[in-house]
């Protein structure tokens, strides 16, 4: 397996708006809820990667399967031809790349392609190879919170205490991860919003998000046009209206110390945490 990148330290967790990554989305599937397969060809996705970094992304998420609700899995070999060539294209331009997958053998292929990260929706629940692969690596790796597949997940969304269970969930993740040998300073956590998650479920763990930081590792906020947020808005309204929320979210996270936010719309977000960043600079004169 390939080594490290030598800037493999993850920054601290973020303690404001001008510290909060912005991870932007490059999907290289037919049927994504949040893009239609507009980036399915693969120079169409590099374009659009190298796109997201001009405008202001400091990753990149490249994935090769869809995890929106109901989808079927897809077959090893064609995610692998999916991602590979496209992280590698990014990576060889210094860009820092993730690649989300649920899969071991994906993601080993995908840092030696140069990945930065893996984002790993299941937390190795989804692949037992996973967390091996992730400790040898010696990358940064994801652990989401995951309850199932996409064919069932809605089924799942059964909480007496959502931001408790989720906390409680993740932290035992982390504890597997790390007795497989993940080094504890590469881990980053993700509530899952979305995934095995009702409506008002989600707002509790953004509005509980402190309870998930207690942890003590960085957070990523993954909302972006989401049906959380589509039902705030009108029912015609299509899904890149999403991204103005979005961004408002993303702000909110910032300001509750998420280390990044991962979004469609780079744009939207960039200018959003700008604005947080010079009111709280005003604020310390």
């Amino acid at each position: 397996m390939r080594e490290p990148a030598a800037d493999a330290s993850a920054p601290a967790p973020a303690a404001g708006g001008a510290a909060t990554l912005v991870m932007g989305v490059v999907n290289v599937t037919p049927d994504s809820f949040s893009d239609g397969g507009r980036w399915f060809d693969t120079d169409q996705a590099i374009v659009h990667g190298l796109e997201l970094v001009e405008q202001g992304a400091d990753l990149v998420d490249v994935g090769g399967e869809s995890t929106r609700p109901g989808a079927a899995r897809v077959d090893p070999a064609e995610e692998l031809r999916r991602v590979v060539p496209v992280i590698r294209e990014l990576a060889g331009r210094g860009i820092r790349v993730s690649v989300d997958t649920m899969r071991a053998a994906t993601a080993e292929a995908a840092v030696d392609a140069g990945a930065w990260l893996i984002n790993d929706v299941s937390a190795g629940l989804a692949d037992d190879a996973m967390a091996e692969i992730a400790a040898a690596s010696g990358v940064h790796y994801v652990a989401m919170h995951w309850r199932g597949h996409s064919d069932r997940m809605d089924r799942l969304a059964e909480y007496d205490d959502v931001a408790g269970e989720v906390r409680d969930e993740l932290a035992s993740r982390v504890d597997a991860l790390v007795a497989a040998g993940v080094a504890p300073e590469h881990i980053v956590l993700d509530p899952g919003l979305g995934f095995a998650k009702r409506g008002d479920q989600n707002w509790q763990l953004l509005g509980r998000l402190d309870e998930l930081q207690a942890l003590g590792f960085p957070v990523l906020v993954g909302a972006s046009r989401k049906r959380f947020l589509g039902a705030l808005l009108p029912d015609e309204a299509s899904v890149d209206e999403r991204d103005l929320p979005t961004a408002v979210v993303s702000v909110l996270a910032a300001q509750q110390g998420a280390w990044a936010v991962r979004v469609h719309d780079v744009v939207a977000t960039r200018r959003a945490l700008d604005v947080l960043g010079a009111w709280q600079s005003g604020r310390r004169g």
